[in-house]
């Protein structure tokens, strides 16, 4: 069964999916920490969610988890990708401003995709671009400093993240 873009549904077997409740930015922060612990090299993260919803403040928490503790993480959105790098390299993709996916190869994005962890704001927007094992995270709006953050991918990586409240 698939999903939007062609990608499996989380119902589908093997792919693990864990869904969290956040009341503001730490507790995004800390979810980002939690999954970045667990990330190796080659990881993709894609990120959906309206404006505002936290995907940066996740990817934030992402590069602390992955030992990135002085990068100074911020959106993309006008440079298309930002590199932090340290042992395990964070590469911060921001698709917003894309209206095509061959615009993607004006960055070389493929290059990117062995040697650290990469992850997508607006995945959505083209993610057959994308390794099908990328594990997904998706910011919706509850309230409004609530969000629900749910997570799905084939990585152990989900199946194993635990975040303290």
């Amino acid at each position: 069964m698939k999903g939007e873009g062609g990608r499996r549904k989380a119902e589908d077997k093997g792919l693990k999916t864990k869904t969290f409740e956040s009341a503001g930015a730490a507790f995004t922060g800390r979810l980002g920490f939690a999954l970045g612990r667990q990330l190796n090299a080659g990881a993709v993260v894609g990120l959906i969610g309206e404006l505002g919803t936290g995907k940066t403040v996740f990817v934030r928490g992402l590069a602390r988890g992955l030992g990135l503790r002085g990068a100074r993480v911020v959106s993309p959105t006008f440079t298309l990708v930002n590199e932090y790098l340290g042992k395990t390299p964070l590469y911060h993709f921001d698709l917003y401003r894309l209206g095509d996916p061959s615009e993607l190869d004006s960055i070389d994005y493929r290059k990117y995709l062995s040697g650290g962890v990469c992850a997508v704001e607006w995945f959505e927007r083209f993610p057959d671009a994308w390794p099908a094992d990328a594990i997904v995270v998706r910011f919706e709006y509850l309230l409004p400093r609530r969000r629900t953050i749910t997570i799905s991918g084939e990585s152990v990586a989900v199946e194993r993240l635990k975040v303290r409240v």
